[in-house]
């Protein structure tokens, strides 16, 4: 049995990081509390925590946008996670397809 790091963190969520399946491309960062990890591994549907809206939202609830996992890989202090998905259209709320597109040079600090 695992035992993930909810403690480490004061707000009890634990970071996770969404990789697409076939590109390899990082997709997005976000943060999930115990519910909404237990509501992905139930349904197979990205679920994660919103901090701004204090809520859990399925990914493509409003958007179409979905994320179906493939698979949940913890790392090895069992802080963080990184979830292996199939996306369906942008993971970006921009409209991106990677939320990971801006890149910052020496120059930019």
């Amino acid at each position: 049995m695992i035992k993930l790091a909810w403690d480490k963190y004061t707000d009890r969520l634990i970071p996770v990081i969404v990789q697409d399946r076939v590109s390899k491309t990082v997709l997005m960062q976000a943060y999930i509390s115990e519910e909404a990890l237990r509501l992905t591994l139930e349904t197979g549907d990205a679920h994660y925590f919103s901090r701004s809206r204090n809520e859990i939202w399925r990914k493509g609830a409003r958007s179409g946008n979905t994320q179906k996992i493939i698979k949940v890989i913890v790392d090895c202090d069992c802080d963080s996670l990184l979830y292996i998905v199939d996306q369906k259209g942008n993971a970006c709320h921009t409209g991106e397809y990677s939320c990971y597109y801006t890149e910052i040079k020496s120059s930019d600090l």
